[in-house]
């Protein structure tokens, strides 16, 4: 019975350390999102106040 034993321990352990490293992998994917939205809202704010653009090269600005 000993190698079930060791396989289960071995198994538990495995689940354990991946548990660990979904949770952590989720803190990391909420902590993103919150910067995107924050990011989102603040060109939403910047489009609102027509302060947003950039003109590049021989690139028509939005007015001609």
């Amino acid at each position: 019975m000993q190698p079930i034993e060791e396989k289960l321990a071995h198994l538990i352990r495995t689940v354990e350390d991946l548990s660990e490293i979904v949770a952590r992998q989720q803190a990391e994917v909420d902590k993103l999102s919150r910067r995107v939205q924050m990011l989102m809202e603040r060109e939403a704010q910047r489009e609102a106040e027509g302060s947003g653009g950039v003109i590049y090269g021989d690139e028509r600005p939005p007015h001609y």
